[in-house]
């Protein structure tokens, strides 16, 4: 069997950069050199150099994160390139790092969501009226854009106003949602046709930090994930069935990873990745290594996964 050529495709423009440079460093250390040739690019400099590349590339690796990663730009371009990609295609891409029509998504498919308003950059904002509406503390975040970048949790009217101002810095549009205190899980899924659901995560930041922000993610030991949850298995599957519909509704492909709030019997949905971490002790991996499923196996899943549904959509161009 011949090898596989690979295009790894990680950095870009995005708020997110560092992320996903390290992400890929970790992807490329643990793709099997006996299977593929590795070829890197970052879309920050490299896009010219991608496109002379397209005719002797076999699939390519999307680990990027935030806008023209995760947006489905990126997925457009590799779709005029004909070449397959892991992961979810334009549509689902650019509708699943939408905050909002997420969770438009989510409450059509009779998903549980957090209460929340929606405004815009020119919109007038009353905060004794979103307080009044969705009580204290309130979490405000953009629209779009991942890690946590521009979110604040605002335990009064005042702390309010500095977090709309500091989400309207990453976004012309932004949420602010009702603060839901519980226990925070996250569930990933894998596959085409068939979807697989991974064991449920679940993720304890370390109380200095009020949610599982940026630095919480992305500093050692600043978060605990245990996978499995500590939660009761009917709970369990009810999270697992959530990320399924999430995943679905959203016309999301290959895998994704949906995050979630449990709050005494009850999970509210609160966003879905696309392009999940992919260090080796990211989220979804993890989940992945419960389901006996080790990161370099993960890898050839992602890609076997990419090839079928690249030739599936050919049959019909």
């Amino acid at each position: 069997m011949k090898k596989l050529t690979v295009a790894l495709l990680s950095g870009g423009i995005s708020s997110e950069r560092e992320v996903s440079l390290k992400s890929g460093d970790q992807v490329y250390q643990f793709l099997d050199r006996e299977k593929y040739t590795i070829l890197r690019y970052d879309p920050k400099t490299d896009i010219s150099r991608l496109v002379e590349d397209a005719g002797r590339i076999d699939v390519a690796l999307i680990i990027m994160h935030g806008a023209y990663g995760e947006d489905g730009t990126i997925q457009g371009l590799l779709d005029l390139l004909d070449i397959p990609y892991q992961g979810s295609g334009v549509l689902g891409s650019s509708m699943a790092i939408n905050k909002l029509i997420s969770k438009q998504i989510y409450e059509k498919a009779g998903l549980p969501v957090p209460p929340y308003i929606a405004v815009g950059r020119r919109d007038t904002i009353d905060s004794e009226e979103c307080i009044a509406r969705l009580g204290l503390p309130l979490v405000v975040k953009p629209v779009t854009g991942g890690s946590s970048i521009g979110l604040s949790v605002a335990k009064s009217k005042d702390s309010l106003k500095e977090a709309i101002d500091k989400s309207f810095t990453h976004d012309d549009t932004i949420l602010i949602e009702a603060y839901i205190k519980g226990i925070e899980l996250t569930g990933g899924v894998i596959g085409n046709e068939t979807i697989e659901t991974l064991p449920i995560v679940e993720i304890i930041p370390d109380k200095k930090y009020a949610f599982f922000d940026y630095e919480a993610k992305y500093t050692a030991g600043a978060s605990q994930e245990i996978c499995p949850a500590r939660i009761a298995e009917a709970l369990a599957d009810k999270a697992r069935t959530y990320a399924k519909i999430a995943h679905t509704s959203l016309f999301c492909k290959g895998y994704s990873r949906t995050d979630m709030i449990l709050r005494n019997q009850d999970i509210y949905v609160l966003e879905t990745n696309t392009i999940p971490g992919m260090t080796r002790n990211s989220l979804l991996p993890l989940a992945a290594e419960a389901a006996g499923i080790n990161f370099s196996q993960l890898l050839d899943r992602l890609i076997e996964l990419s090839i079928e549904a690249h030739s599936s959509k050919r049959q019909y161009v």
